[in-house]
């Protein structure tokens, strides 16, 4: 996506001209007055999407208990058959932009071997075919076919959900591919830019880990339970989930799997609004190695499970009718094994051999200690980090509102610590204590010029600056250079 700078030079004035130029276009059509809802259900009820929206797709409390009655409000419009049969509950989204993306890369005619390139231009982002809804009272799906930029389709979000089983809210399970239970949804998020779009507290791998399977930002395969209050103010929900990251087919240990637990109450603050805190914990174990046939690891094979776990605290605190603010903390840590770069089954380790990978041992059956060359190295450790999100949003009015974020990962044990011996070199080669450290920034708009049950329109508008500590190419000295990656992104967020 990002073209070579010194092919297309132009003078600064140029570039700052335009990206005010874009700037203004869009702010100047961006000045009035939130939200619509995925319009298939705002036109099923007859409501406004702003009655569950924040501003669509994020959701408001209100909208929140509508999602955990199984998208019904429990009333007679519930069940299909009391729909008009014209109605398709079917809802396409898809984005228009122009973005503008700068970042360090290695650049062969660079004389120090990296140079910042930038590049600007309009794009698109995937496109999402949503559709869901009852099949019956108290029988919900959720389907979400979706592609990426160049039209490559995968299956989102598969799920049939059973609710308020024996008339309780607190008996209610669903099957399939979804969303864990984040109480900040990243899959709502209102945000649209590569490092700003996802929450880098779900995603937090450190550098040259192997764990891909603890990734809470990343739609899961698993029977979830979830119960509420009435009211919706108490909330609790348990997962038994594959240790696959989602993916099908049994490509990873066909015998690992995971847990995800949260519980949040709500109090009201008065004036204020609603206020909701909570905890969570995601834990489990996935597959370090896999058996092989001709040298590729076998999808379902995996073998020696290590464990690893993901645990914080989150909160959602409206402060008066214009501001609400959203917290999410985690203290993470794997095996020491998957951070010296075991488990995934198509990634490599730090020596650059392929890992995951298990040397046929017949007399053994091919148990970690007895592969040769796959005792860990001097020194290494389980590695275990913090994470912080905030994410602030000022409500101006209800079609405008304004976003902040803020997050920061920080390692506080490195997978090679002290007194470890690099298996390449043989030298002492512990990392720095920084390494891998996240800073990331966002701000940003959107602007919903209509508000109706039959589709959604938004200007959007946003800024993010993204840095990592030691991630970056090596210039030719042989340092690893930070990353450092701004975007600025404009466009035309809509849904029908």
């Amino acid at each position: 996506m990002l073209a070579q700078s010194h092919l297309c030079q132009k003078r600064e004035w140029v570039n700052s001209f335009l990206t005010a130029a874009f700037a203004s276009v869009f702010l100047l059509l961006g000045t009035s007055q939130s939200a619509s809802a995925l319009p298939a259900f705002a036109r099923k009820y007859g409501l406004r999407c702003s009655a569950c929206h924040e501003s669509w797709p994020q959701l408001n409390n209100f909208g929140l208990k509508f999602r955990d009655n199984g998208f019904q409000l429990m009333n007679e419009r519930d069940s299909p058959i009391w729909q008009n049969p014209s109605y398709w509950p079917v809802t396409f989204r898809i984005t228009p932009i122009w973005h503008r993306v700068s970042s360090i890369s290695a650049v062969d005619q660079s004389p120090t071997g990296v140079q910042r390139i930038t590049s600007s231009g309009f794009d698109l982002s995937g496109l999402d075919f949503h559709t869901a809804g009852t099949l019956e009272k108290n029988i919900s799906f959720y389907v979400l076919p979706s592609s990426d930029s160049t039209g490559a389709f995968h299956f989102e979000t598969v799920m049939a959900r059973l609710d308020n089983i024996d008339g309780t809210p607190w008996l209610n399970f669903k099957l399939g591919r979804f969303e864990l239970n984040n109480l900040l949804s990243e899959k709502r998020t209102l945000l649209l830019t590569g490092n700003g779009g996802e929450y880098q507290t779900y995603h937090f791998i450190p550098v040259g880990d192997g764990n891909i399977f603890g990734q809470m930002g990343d739609n899961q395969l698993g029977l979830e339970y979830m119960g509420h209050s009435y009211d919706d103010r108490t909330r609790v929900s348990a997962a038994l989930l594959s240790s696959s990251d989602g993916n099908v087919n049994l490509i990873t240990g066909a015998n690992s799997y995971s847990g995800f637990f949260t519980f949040d109450q709500a109090f009201d603050s008065g004036k204020l609004g609603v206020d909701r805190v909570g905890a969570y914990a995601f834990t489990g174990q996935a597959a370090t190695y896999y058996l092989t046939s001709g040298g590729a690891p076998i999808g379902g094979s995996g073998i020696a499970n290590k464990s690893f776990s993901r645990e914080g605290f989150y909160g959602q605190f409206y402060l008066g009718p214009h501001f609400d603010l959203n917290v999410v903390t985690q203290h993470g840590q794997d095996n020491a094994w998957f951070g010296q770069g075991y488990g995934d089954a198509i990634a490599t380790n730090g020596n650059g051999s392929t890992t995951a990978t298990c040397i046929n041992n017949p007399a053994t059956g091919c148990p970690l200690d007895n592969v040769p060359g796959t005792k860990l190295p001097v020194g290494s450790q389980a590695p275990t980090w913090n994470g912080y999100t905030f994410e602030a949003r000022y409500i101006y009015n209800p079609q405008l509102i304004f976003l902040a974020v803020y997050e920061a990962e920080r390692m506080s044990r490195q997978a090679n610590g002290p007194g470890y011996i690099s298996p390449v070199t043989g030298l002492l080669a512990p990392s720095p204590g920084n390494l891998g450290n996240i800073n990331n920034y966002t701000i940003g708009y959107r602007y919903n010029p209509f508000m109706t049950s039959r589709a959604g329109f938004a200007y959007h508008g946003e800024f993010n600056v993204f840095h990592q500590d030691g991630t970056g190419p090596t210039n030719a000295s042989g340092t690893a250079l930070n990353v450092n990656i701004s975007e600025l992104l404009f466009g035309f967020d809509f849904d029908f």
